[in-house]
């Protein structure tokens, strides 16, 4: 008779601590995907659209497709919320794991597609590091097809409450323990057992109630931080005039593009921007600080925000100063706008004792770099003409005229003056255009007995009926007289006055809405007197 021998025992598997680490790195990572998705749920202005039309390499032709259509644009917005929050939820719970990790996988690599960060792939955005090859984006795909392939019921999660209770291949040595041990021994030993994979497989929901809480702490703290401002000054949120009148306006309330006009062969937009606020050449009449204020505002992604935004409504021109060229050519490079450039060649420098004429030949320099770096027009600056008028120079301004000309751009000539004006048509002199000031003096400060910093269109009336005989367009700047006239108001005049363009100093907060008042104006000019120029 053969003796019944007990199976070698097979040798107890060491404790697999990995699954511990492995399953929170799935929780971290499902919770980063969560957090993306549910925060641009929660934000009712967020778009792709930048991402997209920002994009380069090989696949920026599809992505910025995708932003060129409204429609395409909005399945995008929902996809992207949709896979984020949707497998983030999944990869937290462990439900779904390997689908859940190869289509967030999928969607990350594609934006590390959009955005690879390549050498010479400069996107004019602030980050947290420095990125060559290999950025977190990458790292964190990476991880997530590394979390498709482990098997899933290896890492603890809901989705293995569903086989914990599934009868199971007893090995060989245990089938012969539990014939030889106590039945009711191993029934409890059994219990135990699946108890304590219920408490591993539930450690996700604690996890889970503590990111929730921490969100949920956020919230307060964001709508705390949003009550305190409203209630600085002492005053409730109904009630505060300043909140009352302060409004940042979003794409969702633009009324439309910005309408263009032609000054030779240069396409330009009736509203465009002026170069002040972002120079940081402010004026601000006795408030001395104003100019470092906005110098600090407008670093260089600020700079990149406004012109971004400005060509999303139609304003396709900035005309500043030739010493930002460095800033405009860093935009075009790295964010791929178009804007144009208009350069004002300024032939003053200031000191204590006031602006000083530079050498004549420093001046033509000026005019050379301004095309060299992409100026699409230039002209002669307005003080700078004033000067030149002033202190008789004009065949030094002939000479300034002849010299930009040689380049075949649009040539112009500014003023504050209208004497400079004059004097140029009695000259013969033919800009392409025509830069001068214009703007009423319905405005407290505009009574000041003395030149101070509060008036640049000196004699408004006469102004519009001599412009009104000049064929060339005409670009009004310091329509606002500086902040102390409302746009609405400004824009008015000047376009029912003759102003074919206005140049306008623009914070990004303010571009939407001054677009919708240039709509709403152009819409409503009747009582024009000079013909449309360009």
């Amino acid at each position: 008779m053969a003796t019944l021998t007990a199976p070698k025992p097979v040798k107890k598997a060491s404790r697999e601590w990995w699954r511990i680490p492995a399953t929170l790195t799935r929780i971290f990572v499902g919770w980063h995907l969560f957090y993306e998705g549910l925060v641009k749920l929660t934000d009712p202005a967020w778009s792709a659209a930048d991402y997209l039309l920002n994009s380069k390499w090989i696949f920026s032709g599809f992505f910025q497709w995708l932003a060129s259509d409204p429609v395409l644009l909005g399945i995008t917005d929902w996809a992207n919320i949709i896979v984020l929050t949707g497998t983030g939820l999944f990869l937290m719970l462990g439900i779904f794991t390997r689908t859940a990790a190869i289509a967030a996988a999928m969607l990350l690599l594609l934006y590390y597609l959009a955005y690879p960060p390549f050498i010479g792939f400069d996107y004019g955005n602030a980050t947290e590091g420095n990125y060559l090859l290999v950025n977190k984006t990458l790292i964190e795909s990476m991880l997530l097809i590394m979390l498709a392939l482990m098997p899933s019921k290896k890492l603890y999660g809901i989705g293995n409450l569903l086989h914990l209770f599934e009868p199971k291949k007893i090995p060989a040595h245990k089938e012969w323990e539990a014939l030889t041990a106590n039945p009711e021994k191993g029934k409890v030993n059994r219990n135990k057992k699946q108890r304590r994979e219920l408490a591993k497989n539930l450690a996700s929901i604690p996890i889970l109630g503590a990111f929730g809480l921490a969100y949920w702490q956020k919230k307060q703290w964001d709508s705390m931080e949003e009550k305190h401002l409203m209630n600085q000054a002492g005053m409730d949120g109904k009630s505060s005039a300043t909140i009352k009148t302060f409004h940042f306006s979003n794409m969702d309330e633009l009324k439309g593009q910005v309408p263009k006009g032609k000054i030779g062969n240069m396409e330009i937009s009736r509203l465009f921007l002026g170069g002040n606020l972002i120079g940081g050449w402010a004026h601000a009449r006795d408030l001395l600080y104003v100019s470092k204020l906005v110098k600090a505002y407008h670093h260089d992604e600020k700079v990149f925000e406004t012109l971004q935004l400005a060509e999303k409504c139609g304003i396709n021109t900035l005309l500043t100063n030739p010493i930002l060229s460095r800033v405009i050519n860093d935009y075009w490079k790295k964010t791929g706008g178009k804007i144009q450039f208009i350069s004002d060649c300024p032939g003053l420098q200031w000191d204590d004792k006031g602006p000083h004429p530079i050498p004549f030949e420093s001046y033509l320099k000026v005019i050379d770099d301004s095309v060299a770096n992409g100026a699409s027009a230039c002209y002669i600056q307005g003080e700078t003409a004033d000067q030149f008028v002033r202190l008789g120079q004009y065949d030094l301004m002939a000479k300034a005229l002849e010299h930009m000309k040689q380049y075949n751009i649009p040539v112009g000539i500014g003023a504050h003056r209208l004497e400079t004006i004059q004097k140029s048509v009695e000259l013969g002199f033919k800009p392409d255009f025509w830069m001068k000031t214009l703007h009423h003096h319905n405005y407290w400060s505009a009574g000041h007995k003395e030149q101070h910093d509060n008036m640049y269109c000196y004699k408004p009336e006469e102004t519009i009926a001599f412009m009104e005989a000049l064929e060339a367009p005409w670009i009004a700047f310091k329509v606002l007289a500086a902040g102390a006239i409302k746009p609405q108001d400004a824009f008015q005049y000047a376009f029912e006055n003759g102003a074919d363009f206005l140049c306008v100093g623009m914070y990004d907060f303010q571009v939407i809405e001054d677009v919708n008042i240039t709509l709403d104006v152009l819409a409503q000019v009747n009582n024009r007197k000079r013909p449309w120029r360009g």
